[in-house]
This record gives structure tokens, sequence and C-alpha cells, in this order.
């Protein structure tokens, strides 16, 4: 892989990040609909959490995911937040980032109980069946 392939998958891996954060902060504004923030949460929680539908350790397939859903997931909930949070919440994100940040130990918290709360239900439709 040339150096200049690289640089640009760094880039695009770069804004996705910025993208998310963006997202995220859009979440957190109070004029963004129930409805989107349901979903911001959902593709936010995905794109920060350590567990992945397919795992990162399987080729090629494991990086799909990522590349695929977290980004299809940030479209689908930009057509659902208003354009003025977004452009907001996309200014803001790229402040953050190239300050080096963000890091939310909250989010990291978030993430954990959501995945613990989707395995608990997971075992409760087990024992069902």
């Amino acid at each position: 892989m040339s150096s200049t392939s690289l640089e640009s998958w760094r880039l695009r891996a770069r804004q996705l990040k910025t993208e998310t954060y963006a997202l995220y902060l859009a979440y957190r504004d109070p004029r963004t609909p129930w409805h989107a923030r349901l979903f911001a949460a959902l593709v936010v929680g995905y794109a920060f959490s350590p567990i992945d539908l397919i795992p990162d350790f399987v080729p090629v397939l494991g990086y799909l995911d990522d590349l695929l859903l977290v980004p299809l997931g940030v479209l689908l909930a930009l057509k659902m937040i208003p354009p003025a949070v977004w452009a907001e919440s996309r200014e803001m994100a790229r402040e953050v980032v190239a300050a080096g940040k963000p890091v939310s130990r909250t989010a990291a918290v978030v993430i954990v109980l959501l995945w613990l709360l989707l395995a608990a239900v997971g075992v409760a439709v087990v024992r069902v069946l």
C-alpha cells in the first residue's frame, strides 16, 4: 500500500471520528428530536463500542461493518437532525478533535451499561425459548 493511499485512509478515519463525535454532540442538543437522539445514541454507541457485529479479527469482514455501518448510520442520523444543530455540532467536533480530545468516561460507562442491558435481554429471550 502506497504512502498516499495510507494517508488517504488516515484522513478518512479522522473524518469519521469527527463526524461520529459531532453526532454525539447533536445527540446531546435539546433541539434534536427524540427519534434522532435515539438513533444517534445507537450509532455512537456502536461506533465507540469494543464489541462489533463481526469481530475485527475476521479478515476483511471484520472491518467492513465499521466501514459501512458507522458511516451509513451517521448519514441516516444526519437526515433526522436539524441543519443548524448539525452545523454547530460539526464545528465543535472539529475543534475538539483538533485539540486531541475527546475522552469521555461517561460515554464509556453508558456503552458498557447498554451492552449489559442487551446481554440481559438476550438471556431473557433464550430462557423464554
